[in-house]
Parts: C-alpha cells; structure tokens; sequence
C-alpha cells in the first residue's frame, strides 16, 4: 500500500480507546481514524478505571457489559479504518483486568508458585488468554510483566511480577510470552530495563534505580537479556530511571536514546519492535510542556509504537518535522510486517464471543492443585473433625461472605455452624482473610481494627489462617508464627477455595 510520509508516522500511534465512554468521546476517536490514519488503538475499561492509579484509588467501577460495548466499538472503528487497526489491550491476567465477565487468569505472583511443570503450565495459560483475546478482536496483549520483584515495598509491581529470582522470572515471563504468541496474538517483555526494584509508580512520578550496570545486568536486566536470546519480537520501555545506563542522568528509560538505542538495540541485540509504556504517565507527561515533543523524544529514542499518546496531531507533525525519511521507514516497515503477521489486514465484523467457562473452571482447578499450599505449620484433620463434633472449632471470615464456597464447604465438612461458634468457648480458630485489595494501598485495603482484632485472636487461641489473595499482604496479617498454620490461596478464585477447603 502506498502510505505518504505523515501516513507511515501515523501507524507508529496507538492511543487510548475507554470502551465505558460518551458519545462524544466516540466521535472524537473516530475523528483520530479518519483525520490522523493512526495505526492502533489500546483499549482501557473506562476514564474512572484509568485515573484510579492516578488518584491512588484501587476499585475498579463495575458498569454492565463491557465486553459487548467492546466488541461493538471495535467493528466501528475499523469500518472507517482506511488502514485496518492494530487493537491492543493490557491484560497481564485475561481480558479480565479490564472487562467483567470474562475469563480471569491467576495474577503471575501466582503462577510463580507453582511448583510442578509450571512452565508448561504457564505457557498454556498464555495460550488461553491468547485465545480469548484473539475471539474479542484483540492482536496484541502488552504483557507480561518481566520486572523482578526485588522491592517489597514496591507500589505499582507487586503482584504483576513472577517472583523475586531473575532466572525464574525470565522463564515465566517466556512461558507466558511463548503461549500467547502460540495462540496468534502478539505480546510483549515490560517494563525494560525492569521496573521491580521501585518505590515509585511511575503512573505519578519518576522512579529510579540506584543501582549499578553490572547489579542491574545480573537482575533487572537478566530476563529481558534471556527473552532476546530466545527470539522475543517485542519489548515495552518503562518510564523509570537508571542513572548507570544513561551517563548518570535521570531520565526515563522511554524517553532515552542511550537506554533504548544503545543498550537495548545495540548492546543487548534486540531487533525487534519496541513499545513505549503509555505516554500519558506522569513519570514523563508532565516533563514535556509543548504537546508533541514527548512523542518525537519517545520517537528519537527507538521506540515504534507510541502507546496512549494524548497530542496524536501534535506528535506526527513534530516527528514529520525532525526524522529523516530512513527513520521513519524503518519503524513504518516493522509495524506492517506485525500487522501482517497478527492477521489485521484480515478483519471481519466481530461477534460476541461465548467462553467456554466449564473448561476455564477445569484448568483453574487444574491450576489451584499446583499453587494452594500450606506455607507454614502443619493441620491436623482428624483433630479439626474432633473438635467441630463437640463444638469447639470455629470461623471467622473476614472480607468474605459466609456463603462463599469456602465457607459452604467448611460448614457440609464439620457440620456444626461453624461460624455460630464462640470464640471464647472455642478451642481452636479457622481464620480466613479475602483480601480487599491486591495493590498495597491502605495495606491492601484491609482495616487496622480488623488486623487488631486478627493479632489478638492469635494470642489467645491457636489459629489457622486462610490467606485468599495477593501473599504480599501476609506481613499485614500479624507474624505467621503466631499461627498454628497458614494456607496461603493466592487467589479468591471458587476453584481455589474448593482446594484451600481441602487442607482442612
């Protein structure tokens, strides 16, 4: 196809589409499509979800059928495409992290504590969400996450990385890159140089790395090193400083020329397609004043694909005006021949699509055996049933409900209204912690009473404590070796309840 030069500059943008939007909103996305000829577009749930890193909020706002809304924007904004849209999405967990009502994936912390087969495991759980996403319309899920999680004070990584050792992380992250790509959609390694040693979010200020080119290179850098190796064809820039990659200065990563061009490209031998972390982050947005200057640094740096860019018009005139001719070529042939691989050029109205869920219940099933374990103590079943039969066992949930499929199956187990039991005349305690929150926000959203009231328990009755969600928020919780045992689920999942039940 013959595309002029500010065409070809124009294929380099992806910006923000909010699926929960106005009219308006639509309108003014159609007028980017139409006007500007951009390349893609990154859809998020909605305006509310997204400014929630912004605002330090950690909910997400539940509106009804989003997938739907999806499914339909999409097949309008390509049927006014001239060019048919690269869409992607952010999806570290399954469409799920940004659309109800669809298949959710275990967190990669998560994955990272299987202990059997986990790489092949992993691969196809890649595989499925790849899947998934492919029957939405999506082409590219930017993820997984190959930041290792070294900082535990982290704000922003967390729960989003595989674990704390960087040879693991480098598998996983793989695994997971290897199963998505299987199932036809593209993915990507982020956040390089690696995002895990950080005490800032990078969605409010710059974080940065003190540390030096060789501890970075044995940690940080040592997974996206091993993804190049293999054959990886795609890698996210993050917004966050190394000063020992960029002469000392603190400059994001995103933004710099000496991180992106000489050390990832040239150093490290990456020839693959490079995306930058969305462009709106205020790690670099408030940093570049006149609009369409962040998108010609980002550009002039190496990256291809300018995610989230708010000045679309701004930034295709900026980079018209400063690239040269071989520049933009180069970047414009990458993304033809990823388009052409993720099978964009072959569009067809979507429809719907219809999950298979008792498959997705199976392999959560499948899944939960290899992750739900006792990570200290030890339970002793018959002892438990001793106690439920002459009433001195009992139940505290906190931020559960006492229908949930634990609790269901702990009261058919003992049958003797667990929960009705008193604590006083009780001697021992199942307590079962839902974690509200798995960023660590407001101690990932628990109470400080409800922890108070957790640590005095403890100190008066042996107890055994369920842990549904992020293991992080554990040191929350009180000492674990306060706890007779500790059953640490992960997840909230039915399917890890019913395993976590088992223990017991």
């Amino acid at each position: 196809m013959n595309l002029n030069t500010q065409q070809k500059i124009a294929q380099c943008f992806s910006p923000a589409a909010f699926i929960h939007d106005s009219e308006e909103n639509y309108q003014a996305i159609e007028t980017l499509i139409r006007e500007q000829e951009i390349g893609g577009l990154t859809f998020f749930h909605s305006r509310h979800s997204a400014a929630a890193n912004f605002e330090k909020r950690a909910e997400v706002l539940d509106v009804s059928g989003t997938l739907e809304k999806m499914i339909i924007l999409i097949n309008r904004y390509q049927a006014i495409s001239k060019t048919p849209l690269l869409i992607s999405i952010d999806g570290e967990y399954g469409l799920a992290m940004r659309i109800e009502k669809t298949p959710q994936y275990p967190f990669a912390i998560t994955l990272g504590a299987i202990k059997e087969n986990s790489l092949e495991l992993i691969e196809e759980v890649g595989y499925r969400m790849g899947q998934d996403m492919k029957a939405a319309g999506i082409h590219l899920n930017l993820a997984p996450c190959s930041d290792v999680n070294t900082n535990p004070n982290n704000p922003v990584i967390g729960y989003r990385s595989f674990g704390t050792d960087p040879q693991q992380v480098a598998e996983n992250s793989l695994a997971m890159y290897k199963g998505m790509k299987k199932a036809g959609i593209g993915a990507c390694l982020k956040h390089f140089p690696g995002h895990g040693d950080t005490q800032t979010d990078s969605h409010l200020g710059l974080p940065v790395i003190l540390k030096t080119k060789e501890e970075l290179l044995k940690e940080e850098l040592l997974p996206f090193q091993y993804g190049i190796d293999q054959g990886v064809e795609m890698i996210m820039v993050g917004h966050l400083a190394a000063p020992a990659l960029s002469s000392g200065k603190e400059i994001a990563a995103s933004i710099s020329r000496e991180i992106i061009t000489d050390l990832l490209k040239n150093e490290m031998g990456f020839k693959g397609l490079i995306i930058s972390d969305a462009l709106n982050m205020k790690a670099v947005a408030d940093l570049s004043p006149i609009p369409g200057q962040l998108e010609w640094q980002a550009f002039q740096a190496g990256n291809d694909i300018l995610c989230f860019s708010d000045h679309v018009k701004e930034g295709i005139e900026m980079i018209f005006k400063n690239a040269s001719e071989e520049e933009i070529d180069t970047v414009f042939e990458k993304i033809w021949e990823l388009k052409e691989k993720l099978g964009v050029f072959d569009f067809k109205n979507l429809d719907v699509p219809d999950f298979d869920w008792v498959s997705h219940s199976k392999f959560q099933s499948q899944l939960s055996k290899e992750y739900v374990s006792v990570v200290s103590g030890k339970i002793d079943s018959q002892e438990l049933q001793r106690l439920a039969n002459v009433r001195k066992l009992s139940h505290r949930i906190y931020y559960g409900q006492p229908e949930s499929t634990f609790s269901k199956n702990l009261t058919l187990k003992y049958s003797s209204g667990l929960s009705k039991n008193s604590i006083e005349d009780s001697e021992k305690v199942i307590i079962s912690v839902f974690v509200p929150s798995h960023k660590p926000l407001n101690q990932f959203g628990m109470d400080e009473e409800v922890l108070e009231e957790i640590k005095t328990i403890t100190q008066s009755k042996p107890c055994i404590l369920v842990h549904f969600g992020n293991p992080l928020a554990l040191k929350h919780v009180g000492n674990l070796e306060d706890f007779e045992a500790v059953i640490c689920a992960y997840q909230s999942f039915d399917e890890a309840q019913e395993m976590a039940s088992k223990f017991l």
